[in-house]
């Protein structure tokens, strides 16, 4: 059972710091220190899980980096909880460790990665020009990594001033699952504030709103026949699908963030046939949940425009993650975040993303919190994905110093 405290507690503690300087503008040497002798180490630990495929599914890889997480973090003092999720190919984990406090700080991170089987072997982990390369370097495992590290030097310095830290890694991030957004919703509800280690932005930023996201899906029936005998006879459904793209992929508003774009089309399987059945799938992004609304609305209304008579045209949304706004209380946790990284001389560029994350699931329950504490990163998913070398200390002395201030009363 997770402990339960008034949330009052952190919401004081951020207004505090928000109107006042919670710390000096000195380095906390000891944490410093640490985060700098633990550097080697989390390099090889980042090269470890790299080298392992754990794309979103793939059982052997992803029970190899969930081993080698829980293994970590049992080293740490947590208990671990395996949730299983038959969606996901694999089981959740759910790490807590107790202290002595009263804060309760939730980190979040994912074992899955967007790159398919054999891609570390094509691609193993290396560094070249002061970056790290191979797949999921950044996206998460990056995040884990930084996790586990800041929670070494808080062992190190024998920080216990918190009530309960949970660890949760998430085994299905990139394509989701009923089972991870409840876990999450139901573990953030029992916690202050969450801390996401999604990648740091390219230009060493945190995330303070998401837009969240959907799939538009257009499903089109015509009717079969032969394509040089008797094409008038048949009711081209890939046509018909083709216009539908073109007028439906105008439902996006610059204005408001939202964006529709057609991803995957499928028709038909012989050149010489009509296809009588036609399938188009399109991304869409939205800031505003109301957004989300909208489009559903305006796809039936708008697909009711057809080019090929006698065709049957029927739309749906399927809905995904929700927003993350950026609110009063994640500002709050910015200027906390800020104050940290001006200790070593450094600052945070302050980001939104159109990328939907688990950040959005702890949000939306109404658990403040900010993302984007996992090591600098570019390219995300992509062969060229990288992690900065250089971002691993000053990453893992901000984690550090964020749980001390936060589980301060």
């Amino acid at each position: 059972m997770l402990f339960t405290f008034p949330r009052t507690l952190l919401a004081a503690t951020l207004a505090l710091s928000f109107v006042m300087p919670a710390h000096s503008a000195e380095p906390h040497k000891q944490i410093q220190a640490d985060a700098e002798q633990y550097k080697a180490q989390a390099l090889k630990l980042l090269e470890r899980l790299v080298n392992i495929d754990s794309g979103s599914g793939y059982e052997p890889g992803l029970t190899q980096v969930r081993d080698i997480a829980v293994d970590e973090l049992k080293q740490l003092g947590f208990s671990i909880e395996l949730v299983p999720d038959q969606a996901a190919n694999n089981s959740h984990v759910v790490a807590t460790l107790k202290g002595t406090g009263k804060a309760r700080i939730l980190l979040m991170a994912h074992m899955d990665t967007v790159f398919k089987e054999g891609s570390a072997a094509e691609r193993p982990f290396h560094i070249k020009d002061g970056r790290a390369y191979g797949p999921g370097v950044m996206d998460d495992k990056g995040g884990i990594v930084a996790g586990i590290y800041a929670l070494k030097v808080l062992k190190n310095q024998g920080f216990k001033d918190y009530a309960q830290i949970t660890f949760l890694l998430d085994a299905s991030e990139e394509t989701g699952s009923e089972a991870a957004s409840e876990l999450i919703r139901k573990t953030a509800k029992g916690h202050d504030v969450t801390l996401n280690l999604e990648p740091g932005r390219p230009a060493d930023g945190l995330v303070v709103w998401r837009k969240g996201s959907a799939t538009a899906v257009v499903e089109v029936k015509g009717k079969a026949a032969h394509a040089g005998v008797a094409p008038e006879l048949g009711r081209n459904a890939a046509m018909e699908a083709a216009h539908q793209i073109l007028q439906l992929g105008k439902l996006g508003d610059e204005d408001k963030k939202t964006t529709i774009n057609f991803t995957v089309l499928k028709s038909g399987d012989r050149t010489n046939v009509i296809p009588d059945q036609a399938t188009a799938k399109a991304d869409v992004r939205a800031a505003l949940p109301e957004e989300f609304d909208r489009i559903e609305k305006d796809l039936a209304r708008v697909s009711a425009n057809k080019l090929i008579p006698e065709t049957e045209v029927k739309t749906s949304l399927q809905r995904g993650l929700p927003p993350m706004p950026q609110t009063a209380e994640s500002d709050k946790l910015v200027a906390m975040a800020q104050g940290i990284y001006g200790e070593l001389g450094r600052k945070l560029t302050i980001e939104g993303s159109g990328g939907a994350a688990d950040a959005s699931l702890s949000a939306g329950v109404g658990t403040p919190t900010l993302d984007g504490f996992g090591i600098v990163g570019g390219n995300i998913h992509t062969a060229e994905e990288y992690a900065e070398v250089e971002s691993v200390v000053p990453r893992v002395y901000l984690l550090s110093r964020m749980i001390m201030e936060l589980s301060k009363r």
